[in-house]
């Protein structure tokens, strides 16, 4: 299925940084807690992800994050996520995080 460039131009796809990360030890599959700052346009969004494998608590504030901010909230256990953090499967199905390269200003929208 192919889409058009509106289609695409409609998820709406920003640059954040984690400020904070908590252990959530009541999903149903091992997650983290996340705050994300998308820069003063749109704020900090908070979230839940299965990035356990590949990443602890300690290094996560700082890092820079791939998120879909303009999906409505929704319930993840007694989360409500604000954003989808993106990331992309390893060879064994586990997350890796989607992030730049560089640094870049937050709230940055790709294209």
């Amino acid at each position: 299925m192919t889409i058009s460039y509106d289609d695409f131009a409609r998820v709406d796809i920003r640059v954040g940084r984690i400020t904070r990360a908590e252990p959530y030890p009541e999903a149903r599959k091992p997650a983290y807690k996340l705050w994300v700052d998308f820069g003063p346009e749109i704020g900090e969004k908070r979230s839940s992800a299965q990035i356990t494998r590949h990443y602890s608590v300690e290094e996560l504030p700082g890092r820079l994050v791939m998120g879909v901010v303009n999906f409505p909230p929704r319930q993840i256990g007694k989360v409500m996520s604000e954003v989808l953090i993106l990331g992309v499967p390893d060879a064994e199905g586990e997350v890796v995080l989607l992030c730049p390269d560089k640094d870049v200003p937050l709230g940055g929208r790709m294209f």
